[in-house]
């Protein structure tokens, strides 16, 4: 196939077709922000306390019935359990009075057999009061999360062979009418096993609207706008959907309507099949030259420049020999190239179980959930501003672990602080989300540029699928501060600190040629580093003059 850049280059780097694809394109990643974190509000539990049915009981046993018990040092009423119903009956109907006449800490103490009473301050309602996900069921609400990154997982391993197959405008546009489908689906629910079916349908559809619209963009925009494109747009225009649920969710509070709110919002999107178009590289390797000559002359027109009577040659696009295809057990051939997979794959791990383990806990936090939903996502658009401007001049090395030690330490500190000091902690742990978030926005384009142009698609997929497993455990990460509040934060710091070690063995790659074979790939270095083998010497030690390194961030979607 011919240089497709070369070709069009008539067209420019800027104008106005592509500065309209551009924000187009940006527009459907405001969906994947709708509706990414919307279980924050959907499974959060509210106050609540067992149920006491209406029998006779005077007030001061009615007041008395629900014991206390100590969490966090702190003395507040149980919410799991009560004291025996028709032992209280007896004694109130006996006219005995609890505190006084009565021990309270002697009498049996039985579950919540009757249900709970859930606090309305917040939420109206959600699936947590609607299906009693609480107590002995509290794990069903991790679980529930859990899906939605079981079908990120499903949805990176096929989207980007339906898009390779059937195009990627098709594909971005199937997978927002399915998740449009899905979240109106999930808000008709009626068991807690129907909503988890679909929010994994939910996350696949998300997953492949992201990598597919980002392919889409990387394809169709010129080298100076696939970088902005890539770099800020994409994460940018997430985070205004970020930022937005939880003004949508305040005003909301009722959990059916506030998905069928989200999933109606997908309408919008409709008229963007005629003006964003599909991608011209992914026609020509069809054989559709003539389509793509139709795209990009509209181009032309668009950016008012006169396109070549002959824009693709024909003999430019003839078939090439088939080279060697690399697959996952090329990486465990060589020692060296294992021990940069298996301390990327820590790395990506460690930081989407910090990222999304932050992102989950805001309902969590004291003071107003919405409020710390709303900040948490805010936090993410100066990470992303200011790690574009840093990877320019930065070694990547030193900038990841900077930013690794920066949210684990937080993380670590947290616990140390006060309850007095709610608004210090909430400083803390906004710190850690953009420490977590720099460091998100930076292992995407170290790892790309750390593996060979044969195996870097094979990487940056056991690397994606290591997220996913990252994203899928997070949830439980959070489930642990039930048992003690501070837990999540001692696994999350630690587990951060310790990557943020890991990653000072690995090679550097600022300023330094892309490696396209497996012999120009650096050594890691310490225990995995050996001597060079004799067959790398004067093999792929010259600098790579015709891959441009400005353009490595389109290889990592």
């Amino acid at each position: 196939m011919g240089d497709y850049d070369e070709d069009t280059a008539f067209l420019g780097q800027t104008g106005p077709y592509f500065w309209t694809t551009f924000f187009l394109l940006n527009t459907v990643f405001v969906s994947t922000g709708f509706n990414g974190l919307y279980i924050v509000f959907v499974g959060a539990a509210p106050k609540h306390h067992c149920l006491i049915p209406d029998v006779n009981l005077t007030e001061e046993w009615r007041n008395a019935i629900i014991p206390f018990t100590i969490v966090d040092g702190e003395e507040v009423q149980s919410q799991c359990s009560r004291y025996r119903l028709d032992v209280v009956r007896n004694l109130s109907a006996e006219g005995f009075i609890p505190g006084r006449d009565v021990n309270l800490t002697n009498l049996e103490q039985e579950g919540c057999l009757n249900g709970w009473n859930y606090s309305k301050e917040i939420y109206q309602s959600n699936i947590v009061t609607e299906w009693d996900l609480v107590c002995d069921n509290q794990w069903k609400v991790p679980f529930a999360s859990s899906t939605l990154f079981v079908g990120y997982l499903v949805g990176s391993l096929i989207s980007g062979q339906l898009s390779d197959r059937f195009g990627r405008k098709k594909v971005v546009f199937i997978s927002l009418a399915a998740q449009c489908v899905s979240v109106l689906l999930q808000s008709f629910s009626h068991s807690w096993r129907m909503f988890c079916i679909m929010f994994l349908f939910v996350g696949a559809s998300q997953i492949s609207i992201y990598i597919s619209a980002f392919v889409l963009g990387t394809e169709v925009l010129s080298k100076t706008m696939r970088v902005l494109f890539t770099t800020l747009g994409a994460f940018l225009f997430y985070c205004i959907g970020y930022m937005t649920l939880p003004w949508i969710a305040y005003g909301i509070r009722e959990w059916r309507t506030l998905l069928a709110v989200l999933s109606a919002t997908a309408v919008v999107y409709i008229p963007l099949w005629w003006f964003i178009p599909e991608s011209p590289r992914w026609l020509i390797t069809q054989g559709r030259v003539k389509e793509a000559e139709v795209i990009v002359r509209d181009a032309a027109r668009k950016n008012k420049v006169e396109a070549p009577p002959v824009i693709f040659k024909k003999s430019e696009h003839q078939a090439m020999p088939p080279n060697k295809t690399y697959t996952m057990l090329d990486v465990l051939k060589s020692r060296n190239i294992r021990c940069i997979t298996l301390m990327c794959l820590l790395l990506w791990m460690a930081i989407n179980i910090g990222y999304f383990g932050l992102s989950l806990n805001t309902s969590n936090l004291s003071g107003n959930p919405f409020m710390n939903c709303f900040l948490s996502a805010t936090t993410e658009v100066p990470a992303y501003v200011v790690s574009t401007w840093l990877l320019k001049k930065c070694p990547r090395r030193v900038l990841l672990s900077s930013f690794l030690a920066i949210g684990g330490g937080v993380l670590l500190l947290i616990q140390f602080i006060p309850d007095t000091l709610q608004s210090v902690a909430l400083a803390l742990e906004m710190t850690g989300k953009f420490g977590f978030t720099m460091a998100f926005s930076i292992v995407y384009i170290y790892t790309a540029e750390i593996y060979p142009t044969v195996l870097r698609n094979v990487g940056m997929g056991m690397c994606s699928s290591a997220a996913r497993i990252g994203s899928i455990t997070a949830p439980y990460v959070i489930y642990l501060g039930t048992y003690n509040k501070v837990l999540p934060y001692i696994l999350m710091g630690s587990l951060t600190i310790a990557s943020s070690v890991v990653n000072f063995f690995l090679p550097e790659t600022l300023n330094k040629d892309l490696p396209e074979t497996v012999e120009q790939m650096q050594e890691c270095l310490g225990l995995c580093s050996g001597p060079k083998k004799k067959k790398y010497a004067g093999r792929g030690n010259s600098p790579i003059q015709h891959e441009d390194k400005s353009d490595v961030q389109t290889l990592t979607p």
